[in-house]
């Protein structure tokens, strides 16, 4: 992937380049923080996936997120509040006024960014109506999303759209889910 990921693959710039590990950690002291590895795949032409290490802090209204190299180097990191987001990436930086644009302009692709925080939780966002799964399936839909959490006693979470472009995002949480 380009350095422009979290722009052309949104979620995280993911280049590997020295210069990465000088960006500063996103989150304040007492925040919860949500960490594990992400992979997104957006079936497009040409397809654009990503995998990288993450740090979630805050909530859909405020809050961080950082994501790093197999090798430990901060990639890209986010921080919003109210009509304020700004994306860092070695080398530039990127406002936006909301998640959603940011996540748009970064994917080409809606992706839902304030119910991360709830879905990989493993309950709905609060912010949207939602459907339990079909047959007993743990899990979801969401603003067109299913998501999936039979395996979320061992920290995994998907959330998949299947309208075209599909885009499918993977988490692996690192520990329980405050």
């Amino acid at each position: 992937m380009k350095a422009e990921c979290w722009r052309a693959a949104a979620l995280a710039a993911l280049t590997v380049t020295a210069g990465c590990a000088s960006l500063q950690p996103p989150h304040a002291d007492g925040v919860q923080v949500l960490t594990g590895r992400l992979s997104v795949r957006v079936d497009s032409e040409p397809v654009r996936a990503l995998s990288a290490a993450f740090e979630l802090s805050g909530n859909a209204r405020e809050g961080a997120m950082a994501l790093t190299s197999p090798l430990g180097n901060t990639l890209a990191q986010a921080r919003w509040k109210p009509n304020d987001v700004v994306l860092e990436t070695p080398g530039s930086q990127q406002r936006y006024p909301d998640l959603d644009t940011m996540a748009e302009r970064a994917l080409g692709e809606r992706v839902p960014l304030a119910a991360l925080f709830d879905w990989l939780r493993g309950r709905p966002w609060s912010g949207a109506r939602s459907e339990a799964l079909a047959g007993g399936e743990a899990g979801f839909t969401q603003l067109g999303w299913h998501v999936g959490l039979a395996r979320y006693a061992e920290g995994w979470v998907e959330a998949r759209r299947d309208t075209p472009p599909a885009v499918t995002m993977r988490a692996r949480l690192d520990g329980p889910a405050p």
